[in-house]
C-alpha cells in the first residue's frame, strides 16, 4: 500500500503556493532567528517547539503589519463607505498558514523551516484554534472577512474577544465531557491590544424626561477594551481589521464600598464586570435567556457603534467639512449588516444615538438607521428565535426599552391597511403579549434593516413565506437571497494542496479568486490522467487521514473502505439519528449473511452537543455505545467501522473534509437554513447524500442532481404530512428492518450494562419526534444501497461524478456571496486595486 506524500516531499513539487525565491528564504531565516533570540528566549538552546511556533508567527505578523498600516492609511485618504460585519461569533480557527498563503509566502516559509531543520506542519499544528464560534454561522463570518479583504472592501469584523471559546469536547466512557478551552493561555501572536481606543458600556440606571429630551442616568459603567486582528485579503496586499471587545471594570468600579472598609471585596467584585466577555454561550440553533446573554450582546453592540461613529466624524474631512457633522449622509458611508439577531440591540441603540445624544428628530433618525442596517436570518427553528422578557430590559436597558415600544408603537400604525385584523397586528407587533411579555428581536430586525436576507433561495422562500409573511405581504422589496459560500483559501488551497495543484495544472489558478472557473475542468471529464489524478489525490488525503485516526484514536482502519463523514454540531434536526440506524442496519446486514460482500465503510459522525441538551448528547453516547459493539465484532473485521471524531473543530475539520468520500447532508426538509460544511466537501470532492435542503438544493442544481445522491422528503412532503399527522409507529410496524434496528437500541443490544440508558431515544423516536427520521427511513437506506453500489460498479464513474461535483461547486464561494451583499445590499463595488506593497514607494 502506498504512503502519504510528506509534506517535504510535497514541497518539492510545482505548487500553486508559489515558488519560493531565495532572498525571501534568506530574509524569514533571519526574521525568524532574530525573533527566537530577541522576542522570545534570550538562549537559543532552551527554545520549545512553542517558541518556534511563535518566532515563525511573528516573522509572518511582521510582513502583515506594513499592509495593515498601509490599507488602513488608503481607506483613511480615499474615505469609501465601510462595512461593519457585527458577529457575536467569529470562529477562526487558526491564522498562521492562511497568513502565509494570503501574503503569498507559504513556500519561502515552508523552505526556510526546513532548511532550520524543523517542521512546519508540526510548528502549525502547535497553533490553539481561535474558537470564538458555535458553528455554522460563526464560521461563515470568518468566511466573510477572507472575502470582503480579497474583494477589497473596507470592511470590519466587530464581536466579543471571549476569554473561553466553543468547550474543547472529550469523550469519556462514551459520553461527552466539556473543557474549559484557555485559548489565551500562552498568548496570541495575531492581536493588538488598542486601549487608546477604550470605550464606556453604560447598564442599568433609570430614564429622565427633560425638557432638552431623555437622559439614562445612574448607570453602571464597563470598559470594552478592543483587541484587533489583521485579517488579509489574497495576495492584494489588502488587511483588513477584526476588533473584538474584552470587557475591563473602571477603577473605581465598586470602590465606594472602600468606605465601609471592604476594599478587598470591591476589587474581587471587578470580576463582575469582566464576566461580560468570559466566556462564549455554547448553544447553537437554541436561544438561552440569561441576562449575561443579553449584556454581552449589548456590549458589543454599544462599542461597536461608538467606534463607527467616532470613526464617521473623524474621516479624513470630519473636522473641516460640515457635511461630517450631520448624519444625512451616514448611510452612504456607513453599511451595518447584523449577522443574526445577536447584535439587533444595534437598531434601538443607533436610535439612542441620534435621538438622545445628537438630537435628530424621530423621523430622521429613523430613517438613517433603516438604510444603515441590514438582517441575516439564520434559522427558522422557533426555539432558536430570541425573545427577551422585558423585566429583563426594563432592569437592565430602561431606555433601549422605551425607544422598542416605541418603535412598535409606530410600526403597528400598518394596521390602518388591515382594519379589523387584530390577529395580523397580534402576529405583526414586536412585543408578544404572553406572560410574562417579550420582545421579538427578529420583528425588531427586519422593522429597523432596509434589507432582510436568508442564507440560501429555499430557506429565503421559506423566511418570505412562512417566518415573516406578514412583513413580506407589507415590504417584499426588502427581502432577499444571498446564498451562503466558504472562502476557497482556506477550505482548498490550505487544506487540500494536492486538489489544488492539479486543477491549476489544468486550468491555471485564477479559480482561487475566481472559483466559476472551476466549471473549465468539465473539459477533462473523460481525460483519462486527470480522473487518475483526482483518485490518488484523494486516496492520498485518506491514507494521511488513516495515519493521524491510527495515532489519535488507536484504531486502524481500511483506507479502501468508503469514508463516510458527518460532521456538524450535533442536534435533533441534523438527524445524526438516521446515520447511526444505518449504521445498525449495515451492521446486522453482515451478521446475518457474514460470507456475503460488502462494499466496506468507515462511518465517522464528529461534532459538539450543548452542554445542557440532553437528547444531543444521548446521541453521542448512542453512537459510541454502537461503535463499541461493531468496531470489537470479529464477524464484522475492516467491513465497518465507526469512529466519533472528539472535539470536532476548524483544525479537524481541514484534515478530515479532504479525506471524505461521502458527505451526509441529512436534514429534515426545511430546517437547515444552508449548510456550508455541505459546499467544503463538494469542493474537496465528496460526494452529498442529502436531503432537498438548505444549499444542497442549489448543489444539485449546479452539478446536476444525478450526481448527488439525493433521497427522502421534500418541504412540500413534509407540511403534508404535517397536515395529515405524522404518525412514527406506522413506519416502525410496516418495516422489519427498522423494527429490528429500534428494539435493538431499547433493548440494550448496545450497552447490556445499562440496557434502559437509551429508553428517551426510542420513546422521542416513536412518539414526538419532531424530524420524522423514520419518514425517511426507507428512502435513506436504499440511497446508502445505492452509493455501496455506485462504488463497486464502476470506481472511475465515480471519479468523473466527483469531478462533475468540483466543477460545479464554483458558485458556492464567499467571494460570490458577499459580491451580492456589497451591489445588493451595501450599496458598493469590489475592487480589484491592489495597494502597493510596503517595500514599494506609494503613488
Amino acid at each position: 500500500m502506498a504512503t502519504p506524500l510528506t509534506d517535504q516531499e510535497r514541497r518539492k513539487q510545482i505548487s500553486v503556493r508559489g515558488i519560493a525565491g531565495l532572498g525571501d528564504v534568506a530574509e524569514i531565516k533571519k526574521s525568524f532567528n532574530r525573533h527566537l533570540h530577541f522576542t522570545l528566549v534570550k538562549d537559543r538552546n532552551v527554545a520549545t517547539p512553542r517558541d518556534y511556533y511563535f518566532a515563525l508567527a511573528h516573522t509572518v505578523r511582521d510582513h502583515l503589519v506594513g499592509r495593515w498600516i498601509r490599507t488602513q492609511q488608503y481607506y483613511y485618504e480615499k474615505d469609501p463607505k465601510r462595512i461593519h460585519y457585527l458577529s457575536l461569533e467569529f470562529y477562526m480557527g487558526r491564522t498562521l498558514q492562511n497568513t502565509m498563503i494570503n501574503l503569498g509566502l507559504q513556500n519561502a516559509c515552508d523552505e526556510a523551516i526546513y532548511q532550520l531543520g524543523l517542521d512546519l506542519e508540526e510548528l502549525e499544528d502547535i497553533e490553539e484554534d481561535a474558537g470564538l464560534g458555535n458553528g455554522g454561522l460563526g464560521r461563515l463570518a470568518a468566511c466573510f472577512l477572507d472575502s470582503m479583504a480579497t474583494l477589497g472592501l473596507a470592511a470590519y469584523g466587530y464581536g466579543i474577544r471571549y476569554e473561553f471559546g466553543i468547550f474543547n469536547q472529550k469523550i469519556s466512557s462514551g459520553w461527552q465531557v466539556e473543557e474549559a478551552d484557555d485559548w489565551l493561555r500562552y498568548g496570541n501572536p495575531w492581536e493588538k491590544a488598542r486601549p487608546e481606543y477604550m470605550l464606556p458600556v453604560h447598564f442599568y440606571g433609570r430614564v429622565e424626561h427633560t425638557s432638552n429630551g431623555a437622559k439614562w442616568v445612574d448607570t453602571q459603567v464597563v470598559l470594552a477594551m478592543p483587541y484587533d486582528t489583521p485579517v488579509p485579503g489574497y495576495k492584494n496586499n489588502t488587511v483588513n481589521t477584526m476588533r473584538l471587545w474584552s470587557a475591563k471594570a473602571p477603577n473605581d468600579f465598586n470602590l465606594q464600598e472602600f468606605n465601609v472598609g471592604d476594599y478587598i471585596q470591591a476589587v474581587l467584585d471587578r470580576n463582575l464586570a469582566e464576566n461580560i466577555s468570559r466566556v462564549l454561550y455554547p448553544n447553537d440553533n437554541f436561544f438561552e435567556g440569561k441576562e449575561l446573554r443579553l449584556k454581552q450582546e449589548y456590549f458589543v453592540v454599544a462599542a461597536t457603534l461608538q467606534d463607527i461613529i467616532r470613526r464617521f466624524k473623524s474621516s479624513k474631512f470630519g473636522c473641516r467639512d460640515p457635511v461630517r457633522t450631520s448624519f444625512e449622509t451616514f448611510p452612504d458611508k456607513v453599511a451595518i449588516q447584523l449577522n443574526d439577531t445577536h447584535p439587533a440591540l444595534a437598531i434601538p441603540e443607533l436610535m439612542r444615538i441620534l435621538v438622545d445624544v445628537e438630537k435628530l428628530d424621530w423621523d430622521k433618525a429613523w430613517d438613517v438607521t433603516v438604510q444603515t442596517c441590514a438582517y441575516t436570518n439564520h434559522t427558522v427553528l422557533p426555539e432558536a428565535l430570541e425573545r427577551w422578557p422585558v423585566h429583563m430590559f426594563e432592569k437592565l436597558l430602561p431606555r433601549h426599552l422605551q425607544i422598542i415600544f416605541e418603535i412598535n408603537r409606530r410600526h403597528l400604525e400598518v394596521g390602518a391597511m388591515y382594519p379589523g385584523e387584530l390577529d395580523r397586528l397580534r402576529r405583526m407587533s414586536l412585543i408578544e403579549e404572553c406572560d410574562p411579555k417579550r420582545i421579538n428581536m427578529a420583528h425588531l430586525c427586519v422593522v429597523g434593516s432596509h434589507a432582510v436576507n436568508g442564507v440560501a433561495r429555499i430557506h429565503s422562500d421559506i423566511v418570505k413565506n412562512t417566518v415573516f409573511k406578514d412583513f413580506y405581504d407589507i415590504e417584499p422589496e426588502k427581502f432577499q437571497n444571498k446564498t451562503n459560500g466558504i472562502t476557497p483559501r482556506r477550505w482548498l488551497l490550505l487544506c487540500n494542496p494536492g486538489l489544488a495543484d492539479i486543477i491549476a495544472e489544468k486550468i491555471g489558478e485564477g479559480f482561487l479568486t475566481d472559483l466559476s472557473q472551476l466549471k473549465k475542468l468539465l473539459n477533462f471529464i473523460n481525460n483519462d490522467a486527470f480522473i487518475r489524478d483526482v483518485a490518488k489525490v484523494k486516496q492520498e488525503n485518506k491514507l494521511k487521514f488513516a495515519a493521524y485516526l491510527e495515532k489519535e484514536y488507536h484504531v486502524k482502519i481500511n483506507p479502501e473502505s468508503i469514508f463516510d463523514i458527518q460532521v456538524k454540531r450535533i442536534h435533533e434536526y441534523k438527524r445524526q439519528l438516521l446515520n447511526c440506524l444505518h449504521i445498525i442496519a449495515f451492521y446486522n446486514r453482515i451478521k446475518k449473511d457474514p460470507s456475503k460482500h460488502f462494499v466496506p465503510r468507515t462511518i465517522m459522525i464528529g461534532g459538539k452537543a450543548a452542554p445542557g441538551y440532553h437528547m444531543a448528547k444521548l446521541i453521542i453516547k448512542l453512537i459510541t455505545s454502537v461503535g463499541q459493539v461493531v468496531n470489537n465484532d470479529p464477524v464484522v473485521g475492516d467491513r465497518l467501522k465507526v469512529i466519533f471524531l472528539e472535539n470536532y473543530r476548524v483544525s479537524l475539520a481541514e484534515k478530515v473534509i479532504p479525506a471524505a468520500d461521502l458527505s451526509e447532508q441529512i436534514s429534515t426538509a426545511g430546517t437547515e437554513a444552508s449548510g456550508t460544511g455541505n459546499m467544503k466537501f463538494m469542493l474537496n470532492g465528496a460526494l452529498t447524500i442529502g436531503t432537498m435542503d438548505g444549499a444542497n438544493v442549489e448543489m444539485a442544481e449546479e452539478a446536476g442532481e444525478e450526481n448527488l445522491f439525493i433521497f427522502g422528503m421534500k418541504v412540500e412532503d413534509v407540511e403534508a404530512l404535517d397536515k395529515k399527522g405524522y404518525n412514527a409507529k406506522e413506519y416502525y410496524k410496516r418495516n422489519a428492518e427498522l423494527r429490528q434496528v429500534i428494539d435493538q437500541i431499547g433493548s440494550g443490544y448496545f450497552n447490556p450494562k445499562e440496557p434502559g440508558l437509551f429508553k428517551d431515544v426510542v420513546n422521542m423516536l416513536l412518539n414526538h419526534d419532531r424530524f420524522k427520521v423514520f419518514a425517511d427511513y426507507e428512502a435513506y437506506i436504499k440511497c446508502q444501497d445505492k452509493v455501496s453500489d455506485a462504488v463497486q460498479i464502476n470506481p472511475k464513474e465515480w471519479t468523473k461524478t466527483v469531478i462533475r461535483n468540483i466543477a460545479g461547486s464554483g458558485k458556492f464561494s464567499s467571494d460570490r456571496t458577499i459580491t451580492e451583499y456589497a451591489r445588493e445590499i451595501w450599496g458598493v463595488e469590489p475592487s480589484d486595486v491592489k495597494i502597493p506593497p510596503p517595500n514599494e514607494p506609494r503613488p
